[in-house]
């Protein structure tokens, strides 16, 4: 598992992330970006609630075919196109993260706001490790 780093002159991270992780040996699973589409490629609902959440699912879904859990995940970064999703994507996380990361252990994450996208309304690449073999 990777290890939190929280260095001592640090406060407590502002919301449901680390400030940094250490991830012991093992390869690296490096995931596409993920958007609220479900497998036939339709958008998963009119809202970024729906959205995230199934962007967060597409997400575990390759952590776990590369062997992973989402608690292997050692960063997230997240991409909406509008301000206004903020508080959206805010709840949808945090319903999510209750569910993959129970021990309140969260990757770093960064969560950006950018003009457009090529697709959907929001976009999460994330970085796991996997254990080496041994």
């Amino acid at each position: 598992m990777p290890r939190v780093i929280a260095p001592r002159e640090f406060g407590k991270p502002l919301g449901m992330y680390s400030h940094g992780m250490a991830a012991p040996a093992g390869e690296i699973v490096v995931v596409a970006g993920q958007v609220g589409a479900r497998r036939a490629g339709e958008v998963a609902g009119p809202d970024v609630e729906s959205q995230t959440k199934q962007a967060f699912e597409n997400v575990r879904a390759v952590v776990e075919a590369a062997g992973c859990s989402m608690k292997d995940v050692v960063r997230l970064q997240t991409f909406l196109t509008s301000a206004d999703d903020i508080g959206g994507f805010m709840k949808a996380r945090q319903e999510v993260f209750a569910t993959y990361f129970g021990d309140g252990v969260y990757p770093p994450n960064t969560l950006l706001v950018v003009s457009r996208l090529v697709r959907a309304v929001t976009r999460r690449p994330p970085v796991a490790r996997r254990r080496a073999r041994r």
